[in-house]
């Protein structure tokens, strides 16, 4: 068991899982009550013979640990690594005991790479690290700050690994201009992280795209199922995994287009609420934002803004109205303004839409 408050050890617990020795289970660390419901879906009692046990949200929400074996994170880690272009060191920006801050640490594990963890400045940290090739995994929302205040470190990474949200076209583009080279990353806990990057499989991973849009993946880097408690589950039907993503193929690249509880039909139109999402993150008053779909007796969903206000700001539904309508179609414009203290995200870029509605009181 390991808590996101000890680098080192977890460091030394992964290391040793990967080398053949037993496995672990990576607990995050945060309100006790959170914990326990982490550790009740882990089980961490229960040893696994290799690997890691990692938890995610799943497709309900409620916690569950996936089974990554040690065979499947190298190959994972190895892949990535060279896709990239070759072996580096790392800036570990994301908590490591969720699959994206973790694969960082099994990367450079798995090259003798070393590990730098941001401390103090971002600029700074990234001055520290030694010459020759360089890494980093981010989400989004961190690639949009840093380009606003410390775009020159951002621009010192061979490649920045970016998941966890779809990253939209305005934000590609900004990173561009700032000779910042961005890698979208696509995957998931139960792919040890990215297995497609900027729509391309990674070698010996496969996709298929099914005629409504579901995405199913097979390879070597799946894990070998889910821990839900005293209970081990499979994860593949057939050696492909149906995940809840929907996508299409565009010039040979796969385009994710969100979760298939993602689109929501308001007065006719279907609306992809991560399309929202992307809108709402370029808005200046808002340091976080998501849209949701409400239960409306006209439009008969009702898209609705929920959203972090930056500090000394208060923003406002015309105010948002407008900048929307500048920017996408009527229907993808808010109707409504919720601002909350936090979203509670369950992993860095991620959103639980259907926890925000519970904890909110509303109906979809």
């Amino acid at each position: 068991m390991a808590g996101s408050g000890a680098l080192p050890t977890l460091t030394r617990a992964v290391a040793d899982a990967l080398a053949g020795g037993p496995g672990v289970g990576v607990l995050p660390a945060g309100p006790r009550a959170w914990q326990q419901s982490i550790e009740a879906a882990l089980h961490p009692q229960r040893r696994v013979a290799d690997g890691l046990v990692v938890p995610t949200s799943g497709s309900t929400g409620a916690p569950v640990g996936v089974l990554l074996s040690a065979s499947a994170v190298r190959w994972s880690a190895r892949a990535v690594v060279a896709r990239l272009g070759g072996p580096g060191a790392w800036l570990l920006a994301l908590p490591p005991t969720h699959v994206a801050g973790l694969m960082v640490l099994a990367r450079a594990l798995v090259c003798d790479a070393p590990v730098h963890e941001v401390g103090g400045s971002f600029t700074d940290t990234v001055a520290a690290m030694p010459t020759g090739r360089r890494y980093t995994a981010l989400v989004p929302t961190q690639v949009r700050r840093l380009l606003d205040d410390e775009s020159d470190a951002l621009a010192a990474f061979d490649a920045v690994l970016v998941g966890g949200a779809g990253l939209d076209a305005r934000l590609l583009a900004r990173a561009q201009a700032a000779g910042v080279r961005l890698v979208e990353s696509y995957g998931m806990t139960e792919t040890c992280g990215g297995c497609v990057h900027d729509g391309l499989a990674l070698p010996g991973v496969h996709v298929r795209v099914s005629d409504v849009g579901a995405i199913a993946l097979s390879g070597p880097m799946l894990a070998d199922g889910y821990r839900r408690g005293h209970r081990d589950e499979p994860l593949t039907v057939d050696g492909w995994f149906a995940t809840h993503d929907v996508g299409e193929w565009s010039e040979g690249r796969l385009r994710v287009l969100g979760r298939d509880d993602d689109v929501v039909t308001s007065g006719g139109v279907s609306v992809p609420l991560p399309a929202v999402d992307a809108l709402l993150a370029e808005h200046p008053d808002l340091a976080d934002a998501v849209a949701v779909g409400l239960a409306d007796p006209e439009w008969g969903t009702r898209v609705t803004a929920v959203a972090v206000p930056r500090p000394g700001v208060t923003p406002t539904l015309a105010g948002l109205r407008a900048f929307m309508a500048e920017r996408a179609e009527p229907a993808y414009v808010p109707r409504d303004l919720v601002l909350v203290d936090d979203l509670r995200r369950p992993a860095p870029g991620k959103v639980d839409r259907a926890a925000i509605v519970a904890r909110l009181g509303w109906e979809t």
